[in-house]
């Protein structure tokens, strides 16, 4: 199996654990004298073989990106690991644009304080679309790697 179908069997594991655990609540109790539409004890069986499921997928998954080299990025860990670090100095370089540039400094009344941005909003979107680029880059390697990479087992 290629990482790339053990990610996407991982992500179907997680969707259907959550599935079950919602049917399970909605069951879990029901109105004196009427069944529940579907029975809980069998759900949480399911849910158990597919949490065991998801658990032996993250495993191997983890396995792999640590054992996996990718160029110039050391391990693929090392390099999910770095574009993650990227998206969140991003979401704080967008974060910071976007106060700066919220205010329009127009005054209410002649007494209210007029806002001015701290920040050099252009040079902080020319970094901004930088750090998207080269996340969007390294999430290529990723991708491609994730496809030609098998699972250890």
């Amino acid at each position: 199996m290629k990482l790339a179908e053990a990610l996407a069997a991982r992500a179907d594991a997680q969707t259907r654990l959550q599935e079950l655990r919602s049917r399970i609540r909605d069951n879990a109790r029901h109105q004196e004298g009427e069944p529940p539409v579907e029975d809980p004890n069998s759900l949480i069986l399911e849910a158990d073989r597919v949490a065991a499921e998801l658990t032996r997928l993250v495993r191997a998954i983890n396995a792999t990106n640590a054992a996996t080299p990718l160029e110039g990025a050391g391990t693929l860990t090392d390099a999910i690991a770095e574009r993650d670090g990227l998206a969140l100095r991003r979401k704080v370089l967008a974060e910071a644009a976007a106060e700066a540039n919220g205010g329009t400094g127009i005054r209410m009344l002649r007494s209210e304080l007029r806002m001015v941005s701290a920040l050099d909003v252009p040079e902080l979107r020319r970094r901004i679309d930088e750090l998207s680029r080269q996340r969007r880059q390294l999430d290529l390697r990723i991708q491609a790697a994730d496809w030609t990479t098998e699972v250890l087992v």
